[in-house]
Order: C-alpha cells, then structure tokens, then sequence
C-alpha cells in the first residue's frame, strides 16, 4: 500500500470514535469529540473540522474550553491536531486561548508481519509481558523518568490497570524489558476493536540503554502479539527517538501529530 492509501486508513479507521473508546465520558459537539479520561483529564479529537471560518473555529475553542471548564475533574485537556487537516489558523487560535503546543510527533503506519521478527537484545536483557500491579508501577516509574509524565504513577497505574482488564479493549498488552528485573524499556500494544489495526504506545527506553536493539525487539513482540489479533497494520506516534528505529523496521511516516494542552 502507498502512503496515500495508509494515510486514508488511518483516517477511517482510527479518529474519533476509535479514540474514544477508553474514556469515561464522552460528548459530541459539532464536528468534535470531547472525551474525559478516568483520571479527569481531557482529549479532543475529530475526523474533520470541515472549512471553517476563522470567527467560528475560535468559537469551538471557547465552547471547549468552557466545557471542560466546569468540569471540576479537569485540570488539563489536550487537542489532538493532525498535521494534513489543513485548517491553518488552527495552531495561532489554540496559542491565543492558552493552549501550548508540545512536541510535533510523526504517524507512523507499518504492516505487522514485516516487523513481526525476532531480535536480538544484548546478553542480560530479558523480554516478557506485565500484568501484576507491581510490575505495572515499575513500567510506569520507568516510563515517566524518561517522558517527565504530569500525572502521577498511581494515577497513571490504576487507569492502564483497568484498561488491561476492560473487556471493551482486548488483546491490550504491557511488554518490558528488563535487566536483574528492574525494566529499562517497556511499551504498549492495544488493538483497536473492529479496525486493521492495533497501536504501539508509551515506548520508553532508559538513556543508558538506547541504541542497542532493545525498542526495536519490543517493537517486535508487540507486532507478534497483533497479529495474534487479527490485526495487519501498527500504527504509532513516534518522538524523534523512535522515529528512525520504525523507520529502519520499515514503517512510514503517513502525516504529523501535535498535541496541544491546555492547562487549568
């Protein structure tokens, strides 16, 4: 499949209600979504938002704004934009309403059975699936070192806890790797229900660890583990650390995503 084709799946398949499926409360308003994690944060995402005018893209930010507003939950809420929407005024509206824009991130769209091998990792690493509250909140303390996570680990622990056990997100996978059983490297794979895909999610690797396989071969596992599903395609949004390794595993890189947050 050429990367138009790619990109057009990914549209289909994975925006909106895909992205909603984790959350706790959901709304629609126009063309957008508004979703409430567990935790109280928020998520906003949509399929498209058409060709709106300045004057009322502003005022969907404001009614957004004011809705999570009165959430007393809510402390923050992204606004998940796609870099081929083509709305152009969208990245100054958000900044005037105070949201900040974190790092731009590449989609990055591969076919399983291609990255679906087995890799070597160095002598001492071990690979293996978590599922116990232990091995979980060590994942998570790993993780957030590496990402500088706003939210708490406990907070963080009990909702991937819950996502494991929620019989709405099948196949959902933990995987780390480890050394004298402290993980240096960890990751998601979650199955999208009723999709081609499935996608690979918070892949962390401790800095001392980078460039020796390790990422790639959890990339692997968690590519195995799709298939296992049914599912032909990963999709992942990749920081510029992961982005060459998927690269190299043969993933292309369909469009842009940043996230924009706004605060409390």
């Amino acid at each position: 499949m050429d990367d138009s084709t790619l990109l057009a799946m990914y549209d289909e398949q994975l925006r909106t209600d895909a992205e909603m499926r984790s959350m706790a409360d959901v709304e629609r308003h126009g063309p957008l979504r508004w979703g409430t994690f567990h935790s109280g944060r928020g998520f906003v995402s949509y399929r498209s938002l058409g060709a709106p005018t300045d004057d009322e893209l502003e005022q969907l930010i404001i009614e957004t704004v004011e809705h999570y507003s009165a959430d007393p939950r809510t402390h923050e809420f992204e606004w998940k934009t796609r870099g081929h929407d083509g709305v152009p005024a969208l990245d100054g509206l958000l900044r005037k309403h105070r949201f900040v824009a974190e790092e731009v991130e590449s989609v990055m769209v591969g076919e399983a059975a291609s990255i679906a091998t087995d890799v070597p990792v160095p002598e001492g690493v071990s690979l293996r699936s978590v599922t116990s509250r232990e091995d979980v909140a060590a994942m998570i303390r790993m993780q957030a070192s590496v990402f500088g996570d706003r939210e708490t680990v406990e907070e963080r622990l009990d909702s991937t806890l819950q996502r494991l056990q929620d019989p709405d997100t099948p196949g959902v996978q933990l995987w780390v790797a480890e050394v004298d059983g402290r993980p240096v490297s960890a990751g998601r794979i979650d199955p999208v229900p009723d999709t081609d895909f499935a996608g690979i999610w918070g892949g962390a690797t401790l800095r001392e660890w980078r460039g020796k396989g390790i990422y790639r071969a959890l990339t692997a596992k968690r590519a195995q583990a799709a298939l296992r599903c049914g599912k032909t395609l990963i999709n992942s949004d990749s920081t510029e650390f992961s982005r060459p390794i998927l690269q190299r595993a043969g993933f292309r890189r369909v469009t842009t995503t940043t996230p924009y947050v706004w605060q409390r």
